[in-house]
């Protein structure tokens, strides 16, 4: 069975890192990682104070086995400041919004390995997530997904990105930049992050279910969320289910025991199995594997608490 080098983030969690109330709650949400937000949810007015608490944050939001991210924000001299305080044990991944470049990139990366070096992590161990949000850097997103090897996945800000480039923000108007960026991810062998199109009411699990699924035939791995009520709906959606393992369990065996007995055609289920087919199997069973990882490592941090 292949195994598959990426973190497991069917879910994340946004979590205003001003906040105590949400932050002392969120590692009882179930998300597979959980963002704390210096970004958009946090007044310029507050983000000292947040910045300098954010050691206890991580610390709290991560006891049930959660990843741990910190979106930070972009102009330059505060991204500085938000990283001097988010590169700490404990941190797996930096969110960068409005990626601009490949220079742009690489530049928050090295002042990330300046950091690891002051806080003696080991070198390109917090790992980086560019966001395409703007038009000039959705016709970079390959060059941006390449840049730096601490790149571990990617995802198209859609509503920020509809307002760069003055669409109004749908399923219909965002499947083909987010599909695009999907790609452009891939190739860059990192993971696919997002919903297909936008969802505006977090309370509407139907039409956020129906988005997921969408995003996972689209080959996304996961997806952030800013209610908690969402977490277990995108768990759900971005995990295969008990028929697509049973089904992908069954083509690799019937693959195994044609290659071992010499024989022709494969059928399973009444279709033809070729090599591609096989393959996504394996993926497909690798991905499950890593969930079961995951959640004994949530049910571990439960036990550990209680």
């Amino acid at each position: 069975m292949s195994e598959t080098p990426h973190p497991v983030w069917r879910s994340l969690l946004f979590v205003p890192a001003n906040t105590p109330r949400f932050i002392d709650k969120a590692h009882t949400r179930g998300a597979d990682g959980i963002i704390l937000d210096l970004e958009d949810s946090v007044p310029d007015a507050e983000l000292g104070s947040a910045r300098s608490t954010l050691r206890a944050a991580v610390a709290s939001v991560a006891q049930n086995g959660a990843d741990v991210l910190v979106r930070i924000n972009n102009p330059d001299h505060l991204a500085a400041a938000d990283i001097d305080a988010a590169v700490i044990a404990g941190v797996t991944a930096i969110m960068l919004p409005k990626a601009r470049s490949a220079a742009h990139a690489r530049e928050i990366s090295g002042r990330m390995a300046d950091r690891e070096k002051v806080e003696d992590l080991p070198a390109g161990s917090v790992r980086l997530v560019p966001m395409i949000e703007t038009a000039d850097a959705y016709f970079q997103a390959l060059d941006i997904g390449r840049a730096d090897p601490r790149n571990v996945a990617m995802t198209l800000g859609g509503e920020d990105f509809a307002a760069d480039v003055g669409l109004a923000p749908s399923a219909e108007t965002l499947t083909m930049p987010k599909q695009q960026v999907a790609i452009a991810a891939r190739a860059a062998g990192l993971m696919p992050m997002g919903l297909m199109g936008t969802v505006a009411d977090f309370q509407d699990l139907d039409a956020i279910r129906q988005a997921a699924e969408a995003a996972r035939r689209f080959g996304m791995e996961g997806a952030s969320c800013v209610h908690p009520s969402n977490v277990p709906v995108l768990n759900e959606a971005f995990s295969p289910s008990a028929a697509e393992v049973d089904h992908a369990e069954r083509v690799v065996a019937a693959y195994a025991e044609s290659t071992a007995s010499g024989s022709g055609a494969i059928t399973v289920d009444g279709k033809m199995i070729d090599v591609p087919v096989v393959q996504r199997a394996e993926k497909l069973l690798a991905r499950w594997a890593a969930i079961q990882v995951r959640q004994g490592r949530a049910n571990v941090g439960e036990v550990e608490r209680q």
